[in-house]
């Protein structure tokens, strides 16, 4: 006689945190990439509302506002990393969105009476702000997350970046058109990201044993699931830098991701001036075209995440094996049709953006190919791996609309635009080749709660833990024993 194993509620406060998180990136991508429509509708106030002013700024100049979010967002993923450890992802999630909010509703103000210089500052500070948060999302799916059911619940809430795209791209547009102009834009992110922290504030926890609506079914199912000390939730665990620099499959990941990013914030960023120049599209009819490519990819990111949980629930593919097989659908069929986009003109508008439209769907099976994967090599030390691997990555932006300035001198240049879009391709193409060769879904043996702690005991110190029943500014109390951990992992 077996005896039955607890999966807690069907749907609990694990799904709660999961949705909480798409939510977090739909609002961040949303105040993110509508810099795309609203550069095009400060620009060209007759193609969206002539009531507001209109400025005249140079492809360079535009260049820079486009790439200036990324000179911020950069700079604070070690940070974010080492805070959510730190403090807890609860309270750096929630003050990182709220900042980036309030940076958003300044944005028009600063346009005002800074032009350009101060576009790029208030994104610059955005930047900053929204640079905290990915770490933490990664370290807040690693300890809510079950393994069994970790890849499913980091792809749906993954899927709020496709989400992000698509309202960025489409509503940007009918809001620049709308009676509250390319202000609105900034506003009605703002809003959004407002009331995303107060949903956070009230239902959010750190891990599951600080919950205050979770059953203890669910409690126990997701506890006893993930392997770790009795004081885990209390514990800093040490970071294993030189295993982690010296990690192959680490740094597969590092460069399948910069890789992927490098052809996706092309598209992203460009896309709304490409249509309008190349194609020669109307602010309204871009403001659509420039969603579609967006919403195949939201689509395709359910397809990806359903078929994932039936290859592997069948086992039929190992973990490592999916990831390598949807990281080549989502690297190299976007390869072909790039390629394909940079031959086409206005007289074969619908041709290109079936094109960008397939490139960009299938692109959303990356999620899963590769952005979970440092979940995969270290659960514990999630929020450190992504943040190296995002501080990396979103340098290829700040890189990606420079490298289109330079090359693209007229917008309606249908040769100039090739050469962006081949290069996009051969920097997909070998992106996943590297993946291919050196990437697994396999947890390292640098994950270890231990692994720091039996070759150098002094370093596994436990942190100050704050008294229950304290108020904030309440004394806390070090913990001064070293844990020594009674059981080692075998990895072999």
């Amino acid at each position: 006689m077996t005896a039955e194993i607890n999966k807690g509620p069907l749907l609990g406060m694990r799904h709660v945190q999961t949705l909480l998180i798409f939510f977090n990136i739909t609002c961040l991508y949303i105040g993110r990439l509508n810099v795309g429509v609203s550069v095009v509708a400060m620009t060209n106030a007759e193609s969206t509302n002539p009531d507001f002013p209109e400025y005249d700024w140079t492809l360079t100049q535009k260049s820079y506002i486009l790439s200036s979010f990324f000179w911020g967002y950069i700079i604070t993923q070690f940070l974010g990393g080492y805070l959510c450890k730190r403090y807890g992802v609860k309270s750096v999630m929630l003050w990182g969105s709220l900042a980036s909010g309030i940076f958003s509703a300044l944005t028009p103000l600063f346009i005002g009476f800074g032009g350009w210089q101060a576009y790029c500052g208030i994104r610059v500070l955005m930047g900053c702000a929204q640079g905290l948060i990915f770490p933490c999302i990664h370290q807040h799916l690693a300890r809510w997350s079950p393994p069994a059911e970790r890849n499913r619940l980091g792809a749906l809430s993954h899927t709020g970046i496709e989400c992000g795209n698509v309202c960025a791209m489409f509503f940007s547009g009918m809001i620049a058109k709308s009676a509250i102009g390319w202000p609105g834009i900034s506003y009605v992110s703002a809003g959004l990201a407002f009331a995303w922290c107060a949903f956070w504030f009230v239902f959010a926890a750190d891990n599951a044993a600080e919950s205050r609506y979770i059953t203890q079914e669910e409690l126990h199912y997701i506890e006893s699931s993930l392997t770790h000390n009795e004081n885990y939730h209390k514990t800093v665990i040490p970071v294993p830098w030189m295993a982690i620099w010296t990690s192959a499959p680490f740094f597969a990941l590092m460069v399948a991701r910069c890789c992927e990013t490098w052809g996706l914030s092309t598209l992203q960023a460009q896309i709304p001036t490409y249509m309008n120049g190349v194609l020669d599209m109307d602010m309204k009819s871009n403001a659509f075209f420039s969603a579609l490519p967006f919403l195949a990819m939201w689509i395709m990111s359910y397809v990806y995440l359903i078929t994932a949980d039936a290859l592997l629930a069948g086992n039929r593919l190992s973990l490592t094996a999916l990831r390598k097989t949807f990281n080549s659908l989502a690297f190299w069929i976007p390869c072909a049709t790039l390629i394909g986009i940079g031959f086409l003109d206005q007289d074969q508008k619908n041709l290109a953006i079936a094109s960008m439209t397939i490139s960009v769907g299938f692109n959303s099976g990356a999620t899963i190919g590769s952005s979970l994967n440092t979940i995969d090599l270290s659960p514990n030390h999630a929020s450190i791996l992504m943040g190296i691997v995002n501080t990396a990555a979103n340098v290829v932006p700040i890189v990606t609309p420079l490298v289109v300035g330079v090359i693209v001198h007229e917008d309606k240049n249908r040769a100039e635009w090739q050469i962006v879009f081949i290069i996009a391709a051969v920097i997909f193409f070998i992106g996943n080749c590297v993946f291919l060769f050196y990437g697994t879904a396999v947890s390292q043996p640098w994950d270890a709660e231990d692994y720091l702690t039996v070759m150098v005991p002094e370093l596994a110190i436990s942190p100050c833990i704050h008294e229950a029943g304290k108020g904030i500014d309440g004394p806390s109390e070090k913990i001064d024993s070293i844990y020594a951990s009674s059981k080692h992992r075998n990895y072999l």
